[in-house]
């Protein structure tokens, strides 16, 4: 998301501002309107038993603080996306490493 699409506003603003919820549709939906809304959304993942059967589990792991030297044009990459740059190097990073570790030749 870029900055300019963004709209700040206070807290006293915002409690203000009208409120477009359609509250009287949204307590009439049962749960068959509202998964066929998720369905139709295409933002949405639906989660299946299937996506549950090949998920795993990962516990985030510790991140350790470094100085790293990278060309600027590199670093000007993946800022250019905005906030999370650094956890978009440290996936690519982790993707190199894991296909290294795929690819090494087993010990003898």
């Amino acid at each position: 998301m870029r900055e300019k699409n963004i709209t700040r506003v206070t807290l006293k603003q915002a409690l203000k501002m009208k409120d477009e919820t359609d509250w009287e549709r949204l307590r009439a939906m049962t749960d068959a309107d509202i998964e066929r809304a998720v369905a139709d959304d295409p933002d949405t993942m639906m989660l299946d038993d299937a996506w549950f059967a090949t998920a795993r589990w990962v516990m985030p792991q510790n991140k350790k603080m470094v100085a790293l030297r990278l060309d600027q044009d590199v670093l000007d990459w993946f800022r250019k996306d905005g906030k999370g740059y650094q956890t978009r190097i440290n996936a690519v990073l982790r993707a190199f490493m894991q296909a290294r570790r795929n690819n090494a030749a087993p010990d003898s």
